[in-house]
């Protein structure tokens, strides 16, 4: 099935770049702050990517464990980052470069499945109706200015630029259209899927990339749903039926580059966030936003560094692993590859964790970041508390015995090969 990949890899990079990389203060600074096309026109420019390096993007995103990545083709701002024929607000007017074809070049060679990330919004199209996400929307004539706009035209435009991505650069593995959302707001509308013809939009993803998987904002049913910036609490479920899903996460709360946003998370929060996102059978997209000149951050790149050091050691822990029906300890939360179940421990426990369930289950325990082993007990409810085997558990528990000190990485994981 077209998602075997995508629940096989488990963690993903996301970038975001684009003319609000330059402006560094939020991928929708143009909305916020109620740019005109003319104010904005100075980061096209001035837009000189001269750091973009999609070689150097790719081996990150590998070297940090990650088996995808997506890129921004085209944000809010309408600016595209290929050499659409339907519009001149491209990098190759501005810079003579298509770094659509350089990325997409750049994962293949690296072995990396490919995925573009594309608007349904563009404030820059004249014909793109004005809504409560539009700069435009509080100018004084916003209304006479909407009323000769016809969204027909703008979806003609969005299907001839999809059709664009999807025939001129190969084999595509994803796409994460963004987005919909049609409720009214301040006095403006959404957006929906009659806007986008979504059924049609949908239909000619599948005719020009069936193999291609595509996420759920165009407000209908597809291949994967994407909760973004908050982390489930459990499995994601349809009419009893598991979801596949990806949780999309940012660094810092922005997901374009932010030069004075310093709210970063730490490496340690983030590979919790994605062991416990493949615990419940999901996936994380993980972001960054290079810089103007489309340098990845040295923030960010300490971060994704420190994550890929811990994925060296635990990847069975992520990739490959899902859902166990086994209920774990309060400590941390279990994944599930084959007859190996990973126990990654958010706190570190003095001496023992106890694992209700798993009694006579366990062949062998180790720690997995250096192959160590672990002993394991059966404890009796009725018998007494000795040095070596803690009591008072309820029957069925397995006693892993720990050494005192934490080992030093981001999570600790414990390997148990089952029995069956």
């Amino acid at each position: 099935m077209r998602q075997d990949w995508f629940s096989d890899a488990r963690f993903g990079m996301f970038v975001h770049f684009g003319l609000y990389s330059a402006a560094a203060r939020h991928e929708w600074v143009q909305s916020f702050e109620r740019l005109t096309d003319a104010d904005y026109r100075q980061y096209f420019e001035h837009f000189d990517p001269d750091l973009f390096d999609a070689r150097a993007l790719a081996r990150t995103a590998k070297e940090t464990g990650m088996g995808y990545v997506v890129l921004t083709t085209k944000h809010h701002d309408g600016f595209c980052l290929w050499d659409s024929t339907l519009t001149d607000f491209t990098s190759t007017v501005a810079v003579d470069r298509d770094l659509v074809r350089e990325y997409v070049e750049a994962l293949r060679a690296e072995g990396l499945k490919v995925g573009l990330y594309h608007s349904l919004i563009d404030w820059r199209h004249p014909h793109f109706t004005l809504d409560w996400t539009h700069p435009r929307r509080d100018d004084d004539d916003a209304r006479d200015l909407d009323a000769g706009r016809d969204m027909a035209v703008y979806r003609e435009y969005l299907h001839g630029q999809v059709r664009e991505l999807l025939t001129e650069y190969g084999d595509i593995d994803y796409l994460f259209f963004d987005f919909t959302s049609p409720d009214e707001k301040d006095g403006w509308p959404g957006k929906g899927p009659d806007d986008w013809d979504a059924q049609a939009l949908l239909a000619l993803c599948r005719e020009l990339q069936p193999n291609m998987l595509v996420n759920d904002r165009l407000g209908i049913p597809a291949d994967f749903v994407t909760p973004e910036q908050y982390q489930p609490t459990a499995p994601l479920v349809r009419d009893g039926s598991p979801l596949v899903w990806e949780a999309c996460q940012t660094l810092n709360g922005s997901w374009g580059y932010h030069r004075d946003n310093t709210d970063q998370k730490s490496a340690t929060l983030l590979a919790q966030m994605l062991v416990d996102s493949v615990s419940m059978g999901g996936n994380m997209l993980l972001n960054i936003g290079p810089d103007g000149r489309g340098a990845i951050v040295p923030r960010d790149a300490a971060t994704l560094s420190e994550i890929g050091t811990w994925m060296r050691l635990h990847r069975d822990a992520v990739i490959g692993a899902g859902h166990s029906s086994f209920v774990p300890p309060r400590e941390g939360v279990y994944t599930r590859r084959g007859n190996r179940l990973y126990l990654s421990l958010f706190f570190w426990p003095m001496g023992f964790v106890h694992l209700p369930e798993l009694a006579g289950k366990v062949a062998y325990a180790r720690l997995l970041n250096d192959g160590s082993w672990l002993r394991t007990s059966v404890s009796d409810p009725g018998q007494e508390a000795d040095l070596m085997t803690p009591a008072g558990q309820a029957e069925g528990t397995l006693t892993v015995h720990l050494p005192v000190q934490r080992p030093d990485v981001l999570i600790p994981v414990i390997e148990l090969t089952l029995t069956d």
